[in-house]
């Protein structure tokens, strides 16, 4: 199983290729974080990106990244700002084999200059935070073009999704509680209640962008208890070298190829 996300020691200790960030496993899926927005969810990858290495393992270490690095999708400072504070304000619960822990995404943050171009950012975890991802020995390998390229959240969260488990020699299938597959995606409570908006408005739209853009196929069906939906079933596989091509075309500009919805496109995969 030697292309298994999985090592013998710390994640923090592995360095990612260029283009790539490994985000600890741990952080991948959390109860917590459904009210993040696009842009919190982008910085907070980011942040982790810039501060990946031993140091991360050392509490209270402050780090510092310029402003320029973290705005995309033309967000503004003041945009930037408001997507630090809500990552300060957010509590996640964060589950292992023996423990669950309750931590802020995000510590003390300092942002100098931020009318200026050449401002940064500098910041640290919380000290619980750093225990839990010192010891991380499972990650998901991200393409930070996808991270970067995904118009929405629910997007981005089934990305890391997929990417935590893509790699993996023994499993091509899951399947998650309705419920727990909404949190997953990042979607707050009381909306989209039916499985009909929420397959509209979020379960649909993310595969089909997550099958053009990433590295792996990705497809769902649900899973009826009685006559309801209680459960969605999830598959992937690596895309073929041409796949990829076509993924990094439209990543890159390119022109893109046409895609059936997320529940279609890939024959078999889900058999």
């Amino acid at each position: 199983m030697e292309n298994d996300p999985k090592t013998t020691v710390s994640t923090l200790a592995l360095r990612p290729f260029g283009g790539e960030m490994l985000k600890p496993a741990e952080l991948v899926e959390v109860d917590g974080a459904e009210k993040l927005t696009l842009n919190a969810r982008r910085a907070f990858n980011l942040l982790l990106h810039n501060a990946h290495g031993p140091d991360m393992a050392i509490p209270h270490q402050r780090f510092t990244i310029p402003l320029s690095a973290l705005k995309f999708s033309h967000a503004g400072n003041e945009r930037l700002a408001q997507a630090i504070k809500s990552l300060m304000r957010t509590i996640v619960t964060i589950r292992s084999p023996d423990r669950v822990e309750l931590v802020p995404l995000l510590g003390r943050t300092t942002i100098a200059d931020r009318k200026n171009d050449r401002g940064y950012l500098t910041y640290e975890f919380d000290p619980v935070l750093v225990e839990l991802l010192r010891d991380s020995q499972i990650f998901a390998k991200l393409q930070l073009d996808v991270i970067h390229a995904v118009s929405s959240k629910y997007a981005l969260a089934l990305y890391e999704i997929v990417a935590k488990r893509a790699r993996l020699s023994y499993i091509r299938s899951e399947t998650f509680d309705i419920d727990q597959f909404r949190s997953m995606l990042g979607v707050e409570a009381g909306k989209l209640g039916t499985y009909s908006n929420l397959l509209k408005f979020a379960i649909r739209p993310a595969f089909e962008e997550v099958n053009r853009l990433a590295e792996f196929h990705a497809a769902f069906e649900p899973v009826k208890v009685g006559r309801k939906v209680g459960a969605i079933k999830i598959a992937w596989a690596i895309k073929s070298p041409e796949a990829q091509k076509l993924a990094y075309t439209e990543l890159h500009g390119g022109p893109a190829p046409s895609q059936k919805n997320g529940q279609l496109s890939i024959p078999g995969l889900l058999e």
